[in-house]
């Protein structure tokens, strides 16, 4: 008789957003065979691309488009999915996990991907109808429910998120106020000459935005009607949207007594404190960081996979971080630091303010560090590889800031010279 297979491992994945499904397309891709994958779902939907719903709301895609794991996926790849169902309480002594339906399930390895949350500015009104986030399929739906019978939003947050709120929802044909408590847009990706530039052009598309402007109530009885600023300004609406920041979700565990700081702590490998429990996402911090751009976030889920399929080697080092606004027509990129560390860095700029192109470098020593675009964002990925990979600039540095076609061609003839020269 031939001798039975040997029992797969359990790994129970506590999430089913974008990084923990890449870490499962990751470790199925090394060990497809070694372990029998279990998913938790806080959302009753099959795998989608959150990234994308800022199309969704904007009318650019339909729900289904944004699916990137439909049912049978998890069906071609044996995989159990319990949609709707999440993971309220983990036992490590015992390895198992407790559902809210009940079920109870044990491990061999646990993988938390339970992301973050938005953060909902203590205000009174806050829980009037009418009030939501931006962050998962069910604020879409609310949204996109608002814009087929109200005239007015407010989005609070002029960072990445709430600007996309707030192009989406002006796409649906609302009027959208951007109330931001920063005196610029973006403050963490752009620096004040781009964000200015930013701030014209969303202007000049209908968005009216209100800068330096802290939110104190939201306004309403029965549901809103609107909000008020501390300096006393009232702003009508009929939808608030609250886009001030995410925090990492943490509650499970912590609950679980895993060493918890601003995320749950992981080392290099993506382990928590328990052995036999991992974390990737937004909801981990490593060395000190969170993270909330897909970039580190998709090395984390290739290293973890690495990790889980048996590789000791594999180890978590943060790329650079990039950024990029998804307006239609609007170009923004920014990637490493945005300002000088001190007067040793140097700073190359190029602009064009009737032409709308602004361009930033920062560079230090011989190296680039960082680099901000507005308009012309084409060479944004060729400056993050020079970011990454540390690279000398030392033979397109006069060249640089023009991008990479004309500096590689001005290093080329540079080279060139000093060879027939010698």
């Amino acid at each position: 008789m031939p001798s039975p297979e040997p029992r797969r491992e359990r790994l129970v994945v506590v999430g089913n957003g974008m990084i923990g499904l890449r870490t499962i397309e990751e470790l199925l891709e090394r060990a497809p065979q070694r372990y029998e994958i279990v998913v938790f779902a806080a959302e009753p939907h099959p795998g989608y691309d959150r990234v994308q719903l800022s199309a969704l709301l904007a009318g650019r895609k339909q729900q289904g488009e944004i699916v990137t794991h439909p049912y049978s996926w998890y069906r071609a790849h044996g995989i159990r999915l319990h949609a709707g169902d999440p993971v309220i309480a983990i036992a490590p002594a015992a390895k198992t996990v407790r559902s809210a339906s009940g079920l109870t399930l044990g491990y061999d390895r646990l993988l938390l991907a339970t992301g973050s949350k938005p953060i909902a500015l203590p205000l009174p009104g806050l829980d009037l109808p009418g009030v939501c986030a931006f962050r998962d399929m069910a604020d879409v739906e609310t949204m996109l429910g608002a814009a087929g019978r109200e005239r007015r939003a407010v989005v609070i947050g002029g960072g990445l998120l709430g600007l996309e709120a707030a192009w989406g929802l002006a796409q649906r044909q609302m009027a959208v106020t951007v109330v931001h408590l920063m005196p610029t847009l973006m403050e963490r990706q752009l620096d004040a000459t781009a964000a200015s530039l930013l701030q014209r052009d969303l202007v000049r598309r209908g968005i009216a935005i209100s800068t330096n402007a802290q939110t104190e109530h939201i306004l309403g009885a029965e549901r809103v009607c609107g909000v008020r600023l501390a300096d006393g300004r009232t702003i009508a609406a009929d939808l608030v949207v609250m886009a001030v920041g995410t925090r990492p979700n943490i509650e499970l565990a912590q609950a679980a007594g895993l060493d918890i700081n601003r995320g749950i702590a992981v080392g290099d490998d993506l382990r928590t404190s328990d052995p036999h429990i991992f974390a990737v996402g937004e909801c981990v911090e490593h060395n000190g960081a969170t993270f909330g751009l897909l970039a580190p976030l998709w090395e984390q889920a290739r290293v973890c996979a690495a990790c889980l399929a048996g590789d000791s080697r594999a180890r978590y080092r943060p790329p650079p971080v990039f950024a990029s606004l998804k307006i239609t027509g609007v170009n923004v990129f920014s990637a490493g630091v945005i300002a000088p560390a001190d007067d040793s860095d140097d700073l190359v700029t190029l602009s064009d303010a009737a032409g709308g192109t602004y361009k930033k470098l920062i560079l230090r020593g011989d190296r680039l560090v960082g680099c901000v675009l507005f308009g012309d964002v084409a060479d944004g990925p060729w400056y993050v590889d020079l970011i990454d990979a540390r690279t000398s600039a030392t033979p397109w540095r006069d060249h640089l800031i023009f991008g990479r076609r004309i500096a590689e061609t001005a290093g080329h003839a540079d080279r060139s010279s000093a060879a027939l020269a010698a």
